[in-house]
């Protein structure tokens, strides 16, 4: 970039040096013409003349001027000085010698006026002298100072230079270590998603282990009830064999008893017979009525167990269709509360979505959208483009300005989890 020098208060230039040379020989002109009536010792004002008609000139020309203007003094004072005739010359009248001494003076005072402007000559070429060499040293400082400036100039674009290579690298830095941290965040994110994946699957792991453990505790239960049943039939029918027999011994000794009192008591066998036979009936009547009792009993024991059984199973089908039913229900809600939160967002992007002048119905694009826990937005990406690449980078500004989704809060840890990440699918006019 180009400096003008500053100008020095003092370089006047030759404007005024120029102006006094001008009003010397206008002065020189002046006496000239004082002098024209005189018809005697007229000096040559060729000289004179050419001399004023020089003074336009440069003042390189003034030491010729000054050559000039002395030739023409000389040429005056050798019209002044004429010799004398050999003839001896006719007496003047008075007017005459007035005149001639008139003529003398003029030719005095212009040559005192020569000399005056030889001497403003030798002045004024001094001047211009001394007016070229300032002029030349203030050419030669502007010079030093325009090459100083130069010289600055080129250091500060270099310093300039230098600071926006420096600058340059400090931003190339800033962006590579902003890459970097966002490398290690995606790095960590996938690796916390990874985790969570890997605890929800240890969850259902867990949960199918402790189903299978419960459902393997329940048959193990109903075995055990089952055995228990077997063992207390197996006891019930011992004893009452056991009874059977303990009575067919009594049978069989009241028989020896009855045969050893028969015989002994013969006659009142009959009566007695008949009282044993009919007390015997008795008996078994009311041992029948007992095993009877027993029977019935055992009867109402086992249907009592069976109604349990039928109660304990009813009871396991109701809270197995009330498990069934309370999942459908928390299925239904979730699904209700995802599509709900889907429905937000899908008119939150709408709203935002700037479609691009010249879009055209057909078009469409996918776009995949990946949110963090608190709803923002953590990355979106075309999955299906629409061949237009101002239309997908519309569809993601859309769903960016949309965000946050702070509903996501909202919904249960896993409905979270799922709709952590989703697919939009754009069409103007239509967002889905």
């Amino acid at each position: 970039m180009a400096v003008n020098p500053p100008r020095d208060p003092q370089d006047v230039g030759y404007t005024w040096p120029t102006v006094l040379a001008v009003g010397v020989h206008a002065l020189v002109v002046l006496f000239s013409l004082i002098s024209l009536p005189s018809s005697t010792a007229e000096p040559d004002s060729s000289s004179i003349v050419q001399a004023t008609l020089v003074s336009t000139e440069t003042f390189t020309d003034q030491a010729q001027q000054a050559t000039e203007q002395q030739a023409a003094l000389n040429n005056v004072a050798e019209s002044s000085a004429i010799e004398p005739s050999d003839e001896p010359a006719p007496e003047p009248e008075p007017i005459e010698q007035d005149t001639s001494q008139q003529q003398a003076d003029e030719a005095a005072a212009q040559a005192e006026a020569l000399v005056r402007a030889e001497e403003q000559a030798r002045e004024l070429e001094e001047a211009q002298a001394q007016a070229e060499a300032e002029a030349q040293r203030r050419e030669e400082e502007a010079q030093r100072q325009r090459e100083a400036e130069a010289e600055a100039q080129r250091q500060r674009e270099a310093e300039a230079e230098a600071q926006r290579q420096r600058e340059a690298e400090a931003e190339a830095q800033r962006q590579r270590e902003a890459e970097a941290e966002a490398q290690r965040q995606r790095e960590a994110e996938a690796e916390a998603q990874r985790q969570r994946e890997a605890e929800a699957e240890a969850q259902r792991q867990r949960e199918a282990e402790a189903e299978a453990q419960r459902q393997r505790e329940a048959e193990a239960e109903a075995q055990r009830q089952r055995e228990a049943e077997a063992e207390a039939q197996r006891q019930r029918e011992a004893e009452a064999e056991a009874q059977r027999q303990r009575e067919a011994e009594a049978e069989a000794q009241r028989q020896r008893e009855a045969e050893a009192e028969a015989q002994r008591q013969r006659e009142a066998e009959a009566e007695a017979q008949r009282q044993r036979e009919a007390e015997a009936e008795a008996q078994r009547q009311r041992e029948a009525e007992a095993e009877a009792q027993r029977q019935r009993e055992a009867e109402a024991q086992r249907q009592r167990e069976a109604e349990a059984q039928a109660r304990e199973a009813e009871a396991a089908r109701q809270r197995q269709l009330a498990g069934e039913a309370e999942a459908a229900a928390n299925a239904q809600q979730a699904q209700q509360a995802a599509n709900s939160f889907i429905n937000i967002v899908r008119r939150a992007v709408e709203q935002a979505w700037l479609i691009p002048a010249g879009a055209g119905n057909s078009m469409t694009a996918t776009i995949q959208v990946r949110l963090g826990p608190s709803g923002e937005v953590l990355l979106t990406s075309v999955v299906t483009s629409s061949g237009d690449s101002a239309f997908d980078r519309s569809a993601m500004q859309a769903v960016e300005h949309a965000a946050p989704f702070g509903e996501l809060r909202d919904l249960p840890a896993e409905q979270q989890r799922n709709l952590r990440q989703f697919n939009l699918r754009f069409t103007p006019g239509d967002v889905r």
